[in-house]
């Protein structure tokens, strides 16, 4: 059942980008920043327990009604319920639409449309980076394809409609906390942050995953010597070490198809390029999901 809402999910997606805004709780705004307040305020010991909880009230109501539906009706409530769960969970944005927009405004050189979507996908400011803009829009979509992808379908898996909104809900705290925090003028990312702490522990396990599949899906000893270099030079936060594996992984795994691309064109192949690895890797982690299921019910 799992698999099938995890396949109509993503099947659905695709037909559904009129009604992605609907995936940007705002209504969870005011509960967020009260959050982030209380946390804040919070000493350093109880500061991750008050994340905790915070981060539990909005799962609950999931969890319970996907328990009360059990299997009736031949399990076709709970499996709609998965589905309604997952379409919600993944994103806010959809992480292609973005990279083909963001392609096709370079494509007309509308630089400062380009600047805006990059500044979505890097969750931070893109003008002024020059050169730079491309190597962290490279990243960012590697990191953006965990947060929102493959974490979703890790925890889904793991603990069903519950799971991928706890991953979700968990993002979008740490999202509303780095804007604020941002619009005030401080610190994007306070280093240590409970909530931050939070999100990268439930990130931490998927992440892996996917930096393998980015491995397998494009230039393997590339990746593999990337990621031994991320261990090498670990030295941040949780969450930034693992983002930082994410980016250099999925660098890696690129970079021998882009030998022969020439240089005006490198922005948009490597944006491109990025995608298709993530494309790709979401193929593997399905075919996985798809034997460890068989396997698991053949034994």
């Amino acid at each position: 059942m799992s698999v099938l809402a995890l396949l109509l999910a993503l099947a659905l997606e695709r037909g559904l980008t009129h009604l992605f805004h609907l995936r940007e709780p705002r209504w969870l705004d005011g509960y967020f920043d009260r959050v982030a307040r209380v946390v804040a305020r919070s000493p350093r010991g109880l500061a991750a327990i008050a994340a905790v909880l915070a981060l539990a009230l909005p799962v609950l109501p999931v969890a319970a009604a996907d328990r009360a539906l059990g299997a009736h009706l031949f399990g076709l409530p709970q499996l709609a319920l998965a589905v309604l769960v997952l379409l919600m969970s993944f994103g806010p944005r959809d992480l292609r639409d973005e990279v083909d927009d963001y392609v096709e405004a370079l494509g007309r050189s509308d630089r400062a449309a380009a600047d805006r979507l990059a500044t979505e996908l890097l969750e931070g400011d893109a003008a002024g980076r020059g050169s730079s803009l491309r190597e962290a829009v490279e990243e960012a979509i590697f990191v953006q394809a965990n947060n929102r992808i493959f974490g979703v379908i890790f925890w889904f898996m793991l603990l069903g409609p519950a799971g991928a909104w706890l991953f979700r809900v968990s993002d979008l705290m740490r999202r509303r906390a780095a804007f604020e925090a941002a619009r005030r003028g401080g610190v994007p990312r306070p280093t240590g942050g409970a909530l931050v702490l939070v999100h990268g522990l439930l990130a931490w396990i998927p992440a892996r995953l996917a930096a393998l599949s980015y491995a397998l899906a494009g230039g393997f000893e590339d990746a593999i010597g990337n990621w031994r270099i991320a261990v090498d030079r670990a030295s941040r936060g949780l969450l930034d070490r693992t983002e930082d594996l994410l980016a250099r992984v999925g660098k890696g795994s690129l970079q021998p198809s882009l030998a022969g691309v020439t240089p005006e064109a490198l922005d948009a192949a490597t944006a491109h390029g990025a995608w298709r690895i993530v494309a790709r890797s979401a193929w593997i982690w399905l075919a996985m999901i798809a034997l460890l299921v068989l396997a698991g019910e053949a034994a």
